[in-house]
């Protein structure tokens, strides 16, 4: 890897987000856990130095990657000449753009994200990934204390928010954490390979999506509290609680995702919000 950089004038750019991977057993961890199958679409968020581009096409995936920093580029189309050149179906298409607004319609219905994520884009990235509707499965990697937010169960104190936008499309788990000498440079922070399961079925809820960051605003503040600042009346929001069986005094880190659908149900029919 130290002889790639030096040989292209290339250094790891923090305004990319950049620690390319090295570890070769993290790098056997997140194939694994992509279970990558002969033919699968897989797409693929900041390459890099294609390290992982090469296991995904030696698992026989259908890579389209999708790299952001120019200077990488080169390098990377004399890496992959050959599967670049290839006529007929190909096993890596690299694009040269931003994973937020690429056009990931141009992907095929339940295929796989598998990437090492550059940590500044890493919840947006998964995030629109999810809301598109296109991905089965999503494996990748990122700052431990974000794969413990996406993973987390209620009550715990990772939980929050994103917890519960994940748990509406799917399920997440963490595979394994990957400490900071796995990547070139280390980063100052423990990463985590997380896979994350969608449901098929599930499709993006802005209403309820509101309803969860607003009663997740202020984490020291009860459900109750939060509901008000948002512009919820206080005898509606005592009263739906009151109806489900919760304390007043009950926070939103309390409730599962089936919980705060039912909150969003009868919230809406005893009053909309100011």
């Amino acid at each position: 890897m130290r002889e790639v950089l030096e040989r292209h004038g290339l250094e790891a750019r923090k305004s990319f987000g950049q620690n390319f991977l090295v570890d070769q057993a993290a790098l056997r961890a997140i194939v694994s856990a992509a279970d990558v199958a002969p033919g699968d679409p897989v797409l693929e968020v900041g390459p890099g130095l294609g390290v992982l581009t090469a296991a995904l096409i030696a698992a026989g995936a259908a890579v389209t990657s999708v790299e952001l920093d120019a200077r990488l580029l080169p390098h990377l189309r004399e890496e992959f000449a050959e599967e670049l050149a290839r006529t007929g179906p190909r096993s890596l298409e690299l694009v040269h753009g931003d994973a937020l607004t690429f056009d990931l319609g141009r992907l095929p219905p339940r295929a796989k994200l598998v990437a090492n994520l550059p940590y500044n884009v890493a919840t947006p990235v998964v995030a629109r990934a999810l809301e598109c509707g296109r991905f089965s499965r999503l494996v990748f990697l990122v700052q431990r204390e974000v794969a413990e937010r996406l993973a987390a169960a209620p009550g715990s104190s990772a939980y929050g928010a994103l917890s519960l936008l994940v748990s509406h499309f799917g399920r997440a788990r963490v595979v394994r954490t990957v400490p900071p000498g796995a990547f070139l440079p280390p980063p100052k922070v423990t990463s985590a390979i997380v896979r994350l399961d969608t449901d098929p079925a599930a499709t993006p809820d802005p209403e309820f999506f509101r309803l969860i960051h607003q009663a997740f605003a202020h984490r020291r503040k009860t459900l109750v509290k939060n509901l008000v600042l948002a512009g919820y009346e206080r005898g509606a929001a005592e009263a739906a609680l009151g109806e489900l069986g919760l304390r007043p005094m009950v926070r939103a880190e309390e409730l599962d995702l089936a919980a705060l659908r039912s909150l969003a149900d009868l919230l809406a029919a005893l009053t909309p919000p100011v």
